[in-house]
C-alpha cells in the first residue's frame, strides 16, 4: 500500500510539474509582455469553447481586465456612487469586498473604469479615471493611501478619463499624471511620497511636426520597463509621444514624436533587448526603434516606419512571441494580423476572420485567444507560417462593446463584459 500511495504521489508531482500555473498580477502579467506561462491548457476546449465554470455579476460599467492572485480576482468597475475596486473570490465568482475609490462616478466618454489593479504582496495599486493614484489593502479593501494628480496639474491628452495601470518596481510605485509638474512620478509604494517627478520641456511648435498631431497630457498607455543601451528606463506613451525616463533619477533620455497622434495615444509598447515597438491608431501607424548609447545618455533611433496602411493598433494591444508581432490591425477593425518585429515584413494578415471589431489578445501555452468587439474569441496557433485558426466562440454574455483584454491565471480563461466576468476552464 505503501509502495502504491508513492508511485502515485510521484505521478501527480510529474503531472503538476507539465501543468504549470501561474497567478497575474499586473496588466499584461509578468513583464507586462502578455505573455501566459502556463501549460497544459485547452484540453477543455471543445466545438463550441471551453467550460464555463462561473459567471459573476455586480462588477459595475468598466472596460478594464482583471488581475488574479491565488483565490482572489481583481477588477475595478463604476457605479451610481462610486468608482470602486472590487475582490472576487475565484472559486465561485462571489464579490468577497468593494471599496470605493472616487466620490460620485467619473464622467467620461464611454463612461466605466479603465485602470486593471496591480497586485504586489498585500497591497493593490490603481488609478481612478479622474485622475488619483489609490493603495488599497488587498485583504479587506481598506485605503492605505492615494495622491491625486492635481498635484502635479495632472490631465489627459484628451476626454476618456485616465486608464493606466500602475507600475510597481521594487520599492516604488510608477504613474502618469501627465502634468507639467510630473508627467510621470515615482512613488515610495508604502507611504506615498514622491521620489521623483520627470518634466517634460515645453516644446512649442516643433520642426517638421504637425501640431494637430501633437497635446500635451497623460496618454492610454501604461510604463513598461527596458534596459536598452544598458541603462534601466522607464518607457511610456504620452500625448507628446513615446518617451524613455532613467529609472535611477527621473531624466528624460528621449522622445519619438512621429508616433503621436491628435486624438488617443493608447497601445502599451513592446521591448525586446535594445529594441522597442510603438503604435498607434487615428491613421498613424507604427515603428520600430532602437535604443543607443550616447555618452551618459540613450538615444533612440529610428529602424523603420510603417504608415497606417500597413499597421495601426488601437487599443487592443500587441504581443510579441519569437520575434513576431501579433495584433489587431486598423481603425477600428481589429483584423488580426502577424508582423516581424525586427524588420516591420507581415508574414500573414490582416486577416477577414469571425467576429468585427477592435482585436485584444493574449497568448499561452503555444497559442494566441483574440478576442472581438463583438466578443467573439478565436483560438489560432501563434506561427508566423499562416494565419491557422483553430477554433472560435461566442461567450456566455455580450454586450455593447467588448474591450477588456482576456487574461488567463491558474488553468483559467477570465473575460470581462461590463458588470459581469466569466471564468471558463482551460484544464481539468
Amino acid at each position: 500500500m505503501r509502495i502504491f500511495l508513492a508511485l502515485s504521489l510521484v505521478i501527480c508531482l510529474t503531472h503538476h510539474d507539465v501543468l504549470k500555473a501561474e497567478d497575474w498580477l499586473q496588466w499584461r502579467g509578468s513583464g507586462r509582455a502578455n505573455l501566459s506561462s502556463e501549460t497544459g491548457l485547452y484540453d477543455q476546449w471543445g466545438d463550441d469553447g471551453p467550460p464555463l465554470a462561473w459567471m459573476a455579476d455586480g462588477l459595475g460599467a468598466g472596460y478594464a481586465s482583471v488581475t488574479v492572485k491565488g483565490d482572489r480576482i481583481y477588477t475595478t468597475g463604476n457605479f451610481d456612487d462610486s468608482q470602486s475596486a472590487i475582490a472576487i473570490d475565484a472559486n465561485d465568482g462571489k464579490i468577497v469586498w468593494k471599496k470605493a475609490i472616487t466620490e460620485g462616478a467619473p464622467k467620461h466618454g464611454y463612461e466605466g473604469s479603465r485602470t486593471t489593479p496591480t497586485i504586489d504582496g498585500d497591497r493593490l495599486y490603481l488609478v481612478s479615471s479622474d485622475g488619483k493614484i489609490v493603495c488599497l489593502n488587498r485583504e479587506s479593501g481598506d485605503e492605505i493611501w492615494s495622491r491625486n494628480f492635481s498635484d502635479w496639474g495632472g490631465k489627459m491628452m484628451s476626454g476618456w478619463g485616465f486608464s493606466e495601470s500602475p507600475l510597481v518596481d521594487g520599492d516604488w510605485v510608477l504613474c502618469t499624471p501627465g502634468g507639467p509638474d510630473g508627467m510621470v512620478v515615482a512613488l515610495d509604494k508604502i507611504s506615498g511620497k514622491q521620489v521623483w517627478a520627470t518634466k517634460l520641456p515645453e516644446y512649442g511648435d516643433e520642426e517638421g511636426v504637425n501640431s494637430k498631431n501633437i497635446r500635451d497630457g497623460a496618454g492610454y498607455a501604461s510604463i513598461i520597463t527596458s534596459n536598452g543601451a544598458g541603462v534601466k528606463q522607464y518607457v511610456q506613451l504620452v500625448g507628446r509621444g513615446l518617451i524613455g525616463i532613467r529609472a535611477k533619477d527621473g531624466k528624460l533620455l528621449w522622445r519619438y514624436v512621429r508616433v503621436s497622434n491628435g486624438t488617443a495615444n493608447i497601445p502599451t509598447a513592446v521591448v525586446d533587448g535594445d529594441l522597442v515597438f510603438t503604435s498607434t491608431a487615428y491613421n498613424t501607424g507604427a515603428a520600430c526603434l532602437k535604443l543607443v548609447a550616447n555618452g551618459d545618455g540613450v538615444t533612440a533611433e529610428e529602424v523603420y516606419w510603417l504608415d497606417s496602411k500597413q499597421f495601426q493598433n488601437k487599443h487592443g494591444g500587441m504581443t510579441l512571441v519569437n520575434g513576431y508581432i501579433y495584433a489587431g490591425h486598423g481603425n477600428g477593425s481589429g483584423l488580426p494580423i502577424c508582423l516581424n518585429m525586427k524588420t516591420g515584413e507581415v508574414a500573414w494578415g490582416p486577416e477577414r476572420s469571425e467576429g468585427k471589431g477592435e482585436t485584444s489578445l493574449i497568448y499561452a501555452d503555444g497559442r494566441i485567444i483574440m478576442r472581438r468587439q463583438d466578443g467573439v474569441v478565436i483560438l489560432l496557433e501563434a506561427t508566423p507560417e499562416a494565419y491557422r485558426e483553430i477554433g472560435t466562440f461566442e461567450p456566455a454574455y455580450q454586450e455593447g462593446k467588448t474591450w477588456a483584454h482576456p487574461t488567463i491565471a491558474n488553468g483559467k480563461l477570465y473575460l470581462r463584459e461590463q458588470g459581469k466576468l466569466m471564468c471558463y476552464r482551460l484544464k481539468d
